[in-house]
């Protein structure tokens, strides 16, 4: 990956937190526990998987940088949502999720050429580095905005 695509995925990664902000504009309590399908997670839920994820993906994103060769655990998003969401207001998760992509942001934006090429391994997807982790996160918060968007419009 060159230098100009890591610093477009690593705006759009700063910008992610803006965007479920603004997917989350005016909702109501009734919007944030709408459950579009069986199957999809309401609002509420997404907002607290993002700060469990922006919080495990900023130690594994650190661990990559800082260990040699680390093991990256997955874990099971599903339990997490449903364990830990339980009608809980959603400010401080949107706080985490915050804290965790600025101070991640300016990780990023130190990097040298070196600390780009550095690896370990996921449990479950296999090798795992500091470029797979940006193209992965890069995007997550700007996914989970459009996912409330639809939530909100589905009844």
């Amino acid at each position: 990956m060159d230098a100009k695509k890591r610093a477009e995925l690593i705006e759009r990664y700063r910008d992610g937190h803006r965007a479920v902000l603004d997917a989350l504009e005016g909702i109501t309590e009734e919007e944030l526990d709408r459950r579009p399908g069986s199957d999809d997670w309401t609002p509420r839920e997404v907002v607290h998987h993002l700060a469990d994820s922006e919080m495990t993906s900023a130690i594994r994103l650190r661990r990559l940088l800082a260990e040699e060769h680390p093991v990256i655990y997955g874990y099971d998003e599903k339990a997490f949502a449903k364990r830990f969401t339980l009608g809980r207001p959603v400010e401080a998760s949107l706080a985490a999720f915050d804290a965790a992509r600025t101070t991640t942001a300016e990780i990023l934006a130190s990097l040298t050429e070196a600390d780009w090429g550095r690896t370990g391994w996921h449990n479950e997807s296999g090798p795992y580095g500091v470029e797979t982790w940006l193209r992965i996160y890069a995007s997550h918060g700007h996914d989970h905005a459009e996912q409330i968007r639809k939530a909100r419009t589905r009844s």
